[in-house]
């Protein structure tokens, strides 16, 4: 690691306040600032220094990604952390992976060209992303995922059956093209692994279970499939415990894999180091300002900086100037350090930003302590999601971006959306694992205390509890339990998409998706607009360069993850369609610098 010193001074972080952006703007443009905004009239006070090739913000998946291909190309690379521990939003996740043509599918036998992953992705993507991001993104996440498993511990697995969101598109898999990693042993990162970013949702003592076992587990009361994996997971685990080891799987083990990467190449990832701002000389990014240790530590990058931090998801100023209402921090599972300083510096750097209005939606529960992201339990038979007039307004089962977005663009004051509620019955909740509450067993009384769910003995007294019309609901609830007499959701189509039923109950005849709400007493679960973490962020070209508004390059500059505008615009491929651009572009910037 480089020697600090503090013999060179840097112009002092920028100024805030009411015209802060537009100062910030302005200052950006101006060829003699050293650093993006900076403040004029001010003395430079001294700043420790050190020097890599490569500086890489953020220590998630794209910045890891990074890292290790800069440094496996021979770079000097050092990766700055604004949070206590490394893996960011990535190692909260369930870790799958979006990756047409990947070794590890083909291998498989799925039948993917990338003819047809190129059909789909621009059907999915459509004009929003030119078309050169989107070629990049199909021509290098293949070998970005060989790469990965030939540099670091990682392996994956491929997870048959999870549906591509869009099966029926031209170029959609039924099958599904995601991976996700396969057990990790953690000792392998030694002392790091106390610093390891914890998971969204623990996986129970004992047991090692993969994202593609949750389909199964919440089965597990009613089908012999479920058993079966319930067993295989127990098993695992009681292997991986007589050989000593501590298992991890999905986000735990894609951010250990790769940090165990880095250690083996030599990486430092610096925690606790908040990006304070970029330096810019000459319209070229030169480094990084950061807080190390209590000091303003000036970092220079000699090749280039590349910029992994994630999203904006939990700043409350940001998501007010660029989402729509109602909107806050409090509903996000993102990493509670993603607060967009990357993006912001970006923009005082002169950065375009891309898709700021938009996110990882998805229909969450908001229970006390942290919402709870919703995917099976709106898709499993016996459940229905009604507006605030006691109406059905949405395929339960559809891709959960669509599901908030139709949420959005409904809401209004004579017909609430948000919040939405899910309504289930006695039956639903007999059967399937909600959250992590077994089937019978009772919701804790701090959900109903915090109002995130309410029960009443019948439809019409839950729709009093809710605050929706009881004689439209039960309309509702009447008309639906019709289409599951007989398969057919002929409002929203409900089970036509092979991608509804990855969830579903396959012993529920004639439609996996549909059955009656008749048992009583009856659940409502309020539903308001989570997400994964935010997908706009700073404007970048096919190889990961940040732009500005006229289009021109912003030398030395790269952006990657959720601190760049997504590669799939106002959708979503299938699952993994967060991590695997991330990466992917995490590594063609490296590979980008590594060229120049």
């Amino acid at each position: 690691m480089p020697e600090l010193s503090t013999s060179e001074t840097v112009p002092t972080a920028p100024p805030s306040g009411p015209t802060r952006r537009a100062l910030l703007r302005g200052a950006a443009l101006t060829g003699g600032a050293l650093v993006a905004g900076a403040t004029l009239g001010r003395p430079s006070p001294a700043y420790a220094q050190a020097e890599y090739d490569v500086v890489v913000v953020g220590s998630g998946a794209s910045g890891m990604t990074a890292a290790l291909t800069a440094a496996k190309r021979g770079l000097s690379v050092v990766v700055v952390e604004k949070a206590p521990t490394f893996g960011g939003s990535a190692a909260r996740s369930g870790a799958g992976i979006w990756i047409p043509n990947n070794e590890v599918i083909l291998a498989a036998g799925v039948p993917d060209t990338p003819a047809k992953a190129a059909a789909y992705l621009a059907r999915v993507v459509g004009d929003t992303v030119p078309a050169a991001r989107q070629q990049a993104y199909l021509a290098n996440g293949p070998a970005m995922i060989s790469f990965v498993m030939r540099n670091s511990p990682l392996r994956f697995r491929f997870m048959e059956g999870y549906s591509d969101y869009y099966p029926e598109y031209p170029g959609g898999m039924p099958n599904g093209r995601s991976i996700e990693p396969d057990q990790l042993d953690g000792r392998i990162l030694g002392a790091e692994l106390a610093r390891l970013n914890p998971s969204y949702i623990p996986t129970p003592a004992g047991l090692v279970v993969f994202s593609a076992d949750y389909k199964w587990l919440t089965l597990a009361a009613v089908n012999p499939k479920g058993l079966e994996v319930s067993a295989a997971c127990l098993a695992r685990g009681t292997a991986a415990a007589l050989r000593g080891e501590k298992p991890l799987t999905m986000g735990q083990a894609l951010a250990g894999g790769l940090r165990a990467g880095l250690l083996a190449a030599g990486v430092p990832v610096w925690l606790n180091t908040p990006l304070t701002d970029l330096r810019i000389e000459n319209g070229r990014a030169t480094g990084v300002l950061v807080d190390r240790e209590g000091a303003q530590t000036l970092v220079k990058a000699r090749r280039g900086v590349i910029v992994g931090s994630g999203g904006f998801e939990h700043s409350a100023a940001m998501r007010a100037e660029y989402q729509r209402q109602p909107i806050g921090t409090s509903w996000t599972v993102g990493a509670r350090e993603n607060t967009g300083d990357g993006i912001e510096a970006g923009e005082r750097a002169g950065a375009a930003l891309d898709l700021m209005e938009d996110a990882w939606w998805g229909p969450a529960i908001p229970l006390p302590g942290e919402p709870y992201f919703c995917l099976a339990e709106r898709t499993l038979p016996g459940c229905i999601l009604v507006n605030g007039k006691g109406e059905r307004f949405v395929n339960e089962g559809a891709p959960y971006s669509d599901v908030v977005h139709i949420m959005y663009d409904r809401d209004t004051p004579s017909a609430p959306h948000i919040p939405a509620w899910l309504i289930v019955d006695q039956n639903y909740r007999n059967k399937y694992l909600f959250k992590d509450i077994a089937p019978l067993l009772p919701f804790p009384d701090s959900w109903y205390d915090s109002g995130a769910v309410f029960r009443a003995a019948t439809v019409e007294q839950l729709a009093q509890k809710i605050g929706v019309p009881q004689a439209a609901l039960r309309a509702t609830v009447t008309r639906f339990n019709g289409f599951a007499a007989t398969g057919k959701d002929t409002d929203f189509h409900r089970g036509d998409s092979v991608y509804d039923r990855y969830y579903a109950d396959p012993y529920v005849k004639p439609n996996p998706c549909l059955a009656a709400l008749w048992l009583p007493p009856f659940y409502a679960f309020k539903i308001v607009p989570g997400d994964l973490g935010t997908k706009g962020g700073m404007r970048t070209d096919a190889r990961a360069r940040v732009l500005r508004a006229d289009g021109s390059v912003i030398a030395g500059l790269y952006a990657a993850g959720n601190a760049s505008g997504a590669v799939m615009g106002h959708s979503y491929a299938g699952a993994g369609s967060t991590l695997g651009p991330a990466m992917t572009f995490g590594y063609v910037a490296a590979n980008d610098i590594a060229s120049a």
